[in-house]
């Protein structure tokens, strides 16, 4: 049974850092393609980013590139997002989700059809 549990959100002013983790359970993390999506208020759930389960395959959102950096450790069954230059803009709520197929920076239906959701961690960023 997959089981991925977010943390690492908060409130930071812009300009700031943060960094999320996903933890995963229940299945063979470096099997899985993992990915961040992000959720604001009243907006669809867009993708942020995206990486293979040996990670050698990664992708951004324009909107997060030179930012944003994604990254998984296998030995720890977990993947992090360090988000660094922080705008009001990327105040959302982040979600982690997996998936054994090379889904990328597709659509958010496409992941829940095909693979699994954690819940979610509110960043908040104060302008």
């Amino acid at each position: 049974d997959v089981q991925l549990q977010a943390s690492g959100g908060g409130l930071v002013q812009a300009g700031g850092s943060l960094k999320l983790s996903c933890a995963a359970s229940g299945f063979t993390f470096e099997d899985y393609a993992t990915a961040w999506f992000r959720q604001a208020p009243g907006k669809e759930r867009e993708g942020v980013s995206y990486i293979t389960g040996s990670g050698s395959d990664i992708d951004y959102a324009d909107s997060v590139k030179g930012r944003f950096t994604i990254s998984r450790d296998n030995a720890k069954n977990t993947v992090y997002l360090q988000m660094n230059s922080l705008k009001p803009e990327d105040t959302a709520v982040y979600y982690c989700a997996a998936s054994r197929f090379l889904l990328g920076l597709s659509s958010a239906l496409l992941w829940t059809d095909l693979g699994s959701w954690g819940q979610g961690t509110l960043v908040t960023v104060s302008s």
